[in-house]
Formats: structure tokens, sequence, C-alpha cells
């Protein structure tokens, strides 16, 4: 398996913390040097080890800020 670089620009908010330390995390994130995005998913203490998440690009996460529920 190859190596995924990463680096959080800023973290935006918590959307739940678990009892062993681990969070549920919206952050901008540039993963692979790439153009950075919105990223959800689960990050470990140390924000070292993460879950599979979802990403979207900032034109996608506004229309999703705007789906009627």
């Amino acid at each position: 398996m190859s190596k995924i670089d990463f680096e959080i620009k800023k973290e935006l908010g918590c959307l739940k913390e678990y009892p062993t330390g681990w969070k549920k995390l919206v952050q901008i994130i540039s993963w692979n040097g790439s153009k950075p995005k919105i990223d959800i998913r689960e990050w470990d203490p140390n924000k070292q080890h993460m879950t599979r998440g979802i990403t979207l690009t900032f034109e996608e996460f506004e229309k999703l800020k705007s789906v009627d529920t």
C-alpha cells in the first residue's frame, strides 16, 4: 500500500467525540499535494490515523449545504 500524504490546513469543527478519544472532524485538507478540499472523517487524538471518510470540493460543499431535507 502506498503512503498517503496529507496536510491539515484548517479544522472547521468537531461533529462527534468518542470515549476512545477519536473525533469525527470537518477539516480543510490537502491530499498528496493537491488543491485543499473539505474533508469529513474520524481521526485518532494525534491526527495520525483516520477512518474512511468523504472529501468534497468547496463547490460540492456549498451545494450540500443547500440540499433540502
